[in-house]
């Protein structure tokens, strides 16, 4: 163990968790060629593999399986010796973070994280996806750093931070010829709807509620996504239940008003959730706290 370099720890460290080379060196902020020299060290050091390439990325052999939890705890008291000193300085940093998040985030708050970027980390890049039932997966082998939004299925392996709770209103067209300032429950069911059926939002409460009610809606189209809904209930008598947060923002693009819905729907709480296996990661660490610093209470 005396000729073990501490580099290369942290570089079996990193292919473990994440089962890329180029994630692995990414994160260390190092060359990816010196992440693979690193691993090769090592493989003759313990003359085993140690990871092998398969579709899934780069698996652990037995013995790394054997070997990782007295590595990790080495490098973890070394961090403790250091006092715990994080290792990520954003002004410095050239790091790609990917972050699942739903189009209502991207639109509501990915301007702001980037605005903030921009002057406070100028080489951190950001990659979103549209959250799915992948996501979990995705967040445990660390295709995924973050994922934003409302994800109750996440359970046991996986931290999460309330950023701020959410609410529902009804958007129609401006000058909807039957729908003045007020929404009332026979309108809502006389009035035909759009729907939108996407994971992260928390629609789910208001079909629950609905059904709970007795309510019907009649639905003349499901969309995708939330990216159309502004315009096609400005140009139509459509009505739409959306997140409050996206109606303020789709009332600045296109001729449509909030209404409050005739009917109390429940809050839900807009989260970012991680994988435990990157909790001490520094640069997660501080991507977190640089979200909520952002948007807690938003």
């Amino acid at each position: 163990m005396s000729k073990l370099d501490l580099e290369w720890l942290a570089v079996f460290d990193e292919v473990y968790k994440t089962g890329n080379v180029s994630k692995a060196a990414e994160r260390l902020g190092m060359a990816q060629a010196a992440a693979s020299t690193a691993l090769n060290k090592l493989r003759a050091h313990f003359d085993d593999r140690l990871f092998t390439r398969t579709a899934q990325g780069m698996q652990p052999t037995p013995h790394a399986e054997r070997i990782y939890p007295n590595l990790r705890e080495v490098l973890a008291q070394i961090a403790q010796a250091q006092g715990n000193r994080s290792s990520f300085d954003p002004a410095q940093a050239q790091r790609r973070f990917r972050i699942c998040m739903t189009d209502i985030s991207e639109v509501v708050l990915l301007p702001g994280l980037l605005d903030h970027l921009r002057q406070a980390a100028p080489g951190v890049h950001i990659e979103t996806e549209i959250i799915s039932t992948l996501s979990g997966r995705r967040l445990q082998d660390g295709e995924v750093d973050l994922a934003v939004g409302f994800m109750p299925q996440l359970d046991a392996g996986f931290y999460q931070q309330t950023l701020f709770m959410q609410n529902f209103v009804c958007l129609a067209a401006r000058n909807h010829p039957r729908i003045g300032t007020k929404l009332t429950r026979r309108r809502f069911e006389a009035e035909a709807h759009a729907v939108v059926s996407t994971s992260g939002t928390g629609h789910a409460i208001v079909d629950t509620t609905l059904a709970r009610l007795g309510l019907k809606r009649n639905v003349v189209v499901r969309l995708s996504s939330f990216l159309s809904v502004a315009r096609i209930v400005a140009q139509t008598e459509l009505l739409v239940v959306v997140p409050r947060i996206l109606g303020k923002v789709l009332a600045t693009q296109e001729p449509v008003k909030l209404l409050e819905p005739p009917f109390a729907l429940s809050d839900y709480a807009v989260k970012q959730h991680w994988h435990e296996r990157f909790h001490a990661d520094p640069g997660n660490a501080w991507l977190r706290r640089t979200l909520a610093q952002l948007f807690s209470g938003s």
